[in-house]
């Protein structure tokens, strides 16, 4: 399991509204003027991610989030390697039909390989919508510190 520390925002349905804390190693370091990670880190919002939790918490709680390897693993082999595979068996296809005899090959080459890549991200957005895949990690509280 890969844990994480976060502070409860909100509570709803059986769910609790967490956002990670800021780390530690970015809070007293001497070169903020010149690093990127604290440039980037100041520019982008926190952002408020909901979990599952049967426990009673209340907003401002610290706890530790959890979310299963295996499960991230899979759900980043998914959204990463499918659509990438996806783009070149398109190309390949696409260039494999053509054979160099048409006009504008490498046009209709490049768009069948981002005709499928944009096709399977699509496919496997309406996977997911419709709970087909059970990819999704989802992280939960694993305790109250």
């Amino acid at each position: 399991m890969i844990e994480e520390l976060a502070v409860v925002v909100k509570i709803e349905n059986h769910q609790v509204w967490v956002e990670a804390e800021p780390n530690s190693a970015c809070g007293g370091c001497q070169q903020k003027a010149s690093c990127t990670t604290n440039a980037i880190g100041s520019v982008l919002k926190k952002k408020s991610v909901p979990v599952d939790c049967d426990m009673q918490l209340k907003s401002g709680d610290q706890v530790t989030v959890a979310i299963d390897e295996n499960l991230l693993l899979r759900a980043s082999l998914l959204l990463y390697l499918l659509p990438l595979l996806a783009l070149f068996t398109g190309a390949g296809i696409a260039d494999w039909l053509l054979a160099d005899n048409a006009q504008y090959a490498d046009v209709w080459t490049a768009g069948s390989g981002l005709l499928s890549f944009l096709l399977i991200l699509w496919l496997i957005n309406k996977a997911q919508n419709l709970l087909i895949l059970n990819y999704y990690a989802r992280p939960v509280v694993v305790k109250k510190v």
